[in-house]
């Protein structure tokens, strides 16, 4: 799904996250909104949250630039691919708008709506093209989490329910399609019962808003990253599971716990609620509270990336298709024949705000791991990729050298080449080195041994690879050592 164009009626709180989420794939945006000065503020929210997309992870051709602002929705949707409304949650308004967009849209273009709550089939009452509306719900933060509820209608075709899937999943989302129509959907509904029930609490003077929000960040808050109610409650029952677990505290659900009638919203609980955040943010603007969100939702997503569990198995699988389309976009695969540059120039990226260390400045793992990056893009290039390590082989890195020239500073664009310096059967020598706009900024020299992950032990690289590393190798040949390779650390005598 390359050079896509996608349409934005609404920029709100979610249309705008919708349009970080979308450049941030490297796509191109074209956005309207009724509001006055709605342009203004959707480019000064991207601008805020560019970092956030930044370390998520851009896609080649990322770029806030590639936002249109259209005068009308009929212009929005004569130019999409796609069109994901944003308005507010009001029935009528959103009818008339999905009309304006039908009534413009090629037919075969796909109308999301990021309704929260409202059916999918009342939605599509009266227009020309109902089988090609569906809901398309995400979650605030739009451009950070992944999960995007899909419900279709009764008019929706089966063909727009797939589009709908692959065209969340080209922007690395978790597509979860509701296959059956309710109000509110799966995950607002759940949100809502926890939400009622926390109002009572207020309400009754059980608890504050502070004591409430301790009670699920620091306990269920972070077990449900990686595992839903259902899940977590199965592991409770020990060995024996659910059953066990139901049989044991079933008889709970008969006590008073919960309180699932919403309270009346009296002007006391309204002021409870609201002087209890404001007691909570402590002084904190709205925006200081965004960065602390993403920080956190980053850093919870990071940590469950090694596990593959949840929102971390898309994180690691959205930094593999970067790779993969940066490899791609930097060079085609190595074929037999094929022109081989010299050096390679396989991987390029920009600093992000944690690598960054107390004097303002890149810090050394940072380096280190674009030079991994590097090197992995070299591994993609001679066909050594996911495939090749689930069939029980890969290089191992042994030993490397780095040489710090001049200090990198946050947001700075890096482009790094790589030299094969020599090869046999079974070992690699490679040789980085990382520039900013041309000027060199740090070298980093790698040996590394091919093994068999499964014997633990050097084993020759397999054909097609071996022939891309030999033929890189003739062709670095004749390029001059660099004169940081082979270097050693020591102290030589003073003058």
């Amino acid at each position: 799904m390359t050079d896509r164009t996608i349409g934005l009626a609404g920029t709100g709180v979610i249309g705008s996250g919708w349009a970080v989420r979308v450049l941030a794939r490297g796509h191109d945006v074209v956005a309207w909104d009724l509001a006055d000065g709605a342009e203004d503020r959707l480019r000064a929210t991207i601008e805020r949250v560019w970092p956030s997309a930044i370390r998520l992870g851009l896609f080649p051709g990322a770029d806030p630039d590639r936002l249109r602002w259209a005068g009308s929705p009929e212009e929005v949707a004569e130019s999409a691919d796609w069109v994901q409304e944003s308005a507010p949650e009001d029935e009528s308004a959103k009818r008339l708008l999905l009309g304006r967009l039908d009534a413009a849209a090629d037919p075969s273009t796909v109308i999301a709506s990021s309704s929260s709550g409202l059916l999918p089939s009342r939605l599509a009452e009266g227009l020309s093209h109902p089988e090609r509306l569906l809901i398309g719900h995400p979650f605030n933060p739009v451009y950070l989490l992944p999960l995007v509820e899909v419900v279709p209608g009764e008019a929706t075709s089966d063909e727009t329910v797939a589009a709908a899937v692959a065209h969340y999943d080209d922007l690395v989302m978790h597509p979860l399609v509701v296959r059956n129509e309710v109000d509110g959907y799966l995950s607002d509904r759940l949100q809502e019962a926890l939400w009622r029930e926390n109002l009572h609490l207020v309400n009754d003077g059980v608890a504050t808003t502070a004591e409430l929000d301790d009670a699920i960040i620091y306990g269920p808050g972070l077990r449900w990253a990686a595992m839903g109610t259902n899940l977590t409650f199965h592991l409770a029952g020990g060995h024996g599971g659910m059953r066990h677990m139901l049989r044991q505290f079933g008889p709970a659900l008969k006590l008073p716990w919960t309180r699932l009638e919403a309270p009346e919203l009296t002007e006391d609980l309204v002021e409870a609620m609201t002087s209890g955040c404001e007691d909570q943010a402590v002084g904190r603007s709205i925006a200081e509270l965004e960065r602390q969100r993403d920080d956190s939702l980053l850093a919870v997503m990071r940590a469950l990336r090694a596990s593959g569990i949840g929102a971390g198995r898309l994180v690691a699988e959205r930094e593999a298709r970067i790779l993969a389309a940066g490899a791609a976009a930097a060079a085609e695969p190595w074929r037999p024949g094929a022109e081989i540059a010299a050096p390679l120039e396989l991987y390029s990226a920009t600093v992000e705000p944690d690598w960054v260390d107390y004097n303002g400045h890149m810090t050394e793992w940072a380096f280190l791991a674009a030079f991994g990056w590097a090197s992995d893009a070299l591994f993609r290039y001679i066909g050594i990729d996911e495939a090749y390590r689930a069939g029980g082989h890969s290089y191992y890195t042994v030993e490397t050298h780095l040489n710090h020239l001049r200090e990198a500073s946050e947001g700075e664009r890096l482009r790094i080449t790589t030299q094969v310096l020599g090869s046999d059967r079974k070992r690699l020598h490679i040789f980085h080195a990382m520039y900013r706009a041309g000027e060199p900024l740090c070298t980093g020299e790698q040996m590394l041994v091919h093994v068999d992950t499964a014997a633990g032990r050097s084993a020759p690289l397999l054909d097609g690879p071996a022939a891309a590393v030999a033929a890189i190798g003739a062709a670095h040949a004749s390029m001059p050592p660099p004169p940081e390779a082979g270097r050693r650390i020591a102290i030589g005598a003073m003058d």
